[in-house]
């Protein structure tokens, strides 16, 4: 299949081969382990908020920060 039958699916279609291949990734055996940099990103972060550099917003927050 190409992107360009994908294309040319219905919504429904799309939905109904997006749950196929969400469902066949749910059933594999192999455990999909993250990325190695996914690592270093969550130690640095962790960091910045150890250090008081960093804060937690509300989701009411963040969407009144995307208005503006």
């Amino acid at each position: 299949m190409t992107p360009l039958d994908i294309k040319q699916m219905s919504t429904l279609e799309r939905i109904q081969a997006m749950e196929i291949l969400w469902d066949s990734l749910c059933h594999e055996e192999e455990e999909m382990l993250p990325p190695d940099w996914h690592a270093e990103i969550l130690r640095r972060r962790g960091q910045k908020l150890n250090s008081g550099n960093s804060r937690f917003l509300t989701l009411e927050q963040v969407k009144a920060l995307s208005r503006t």
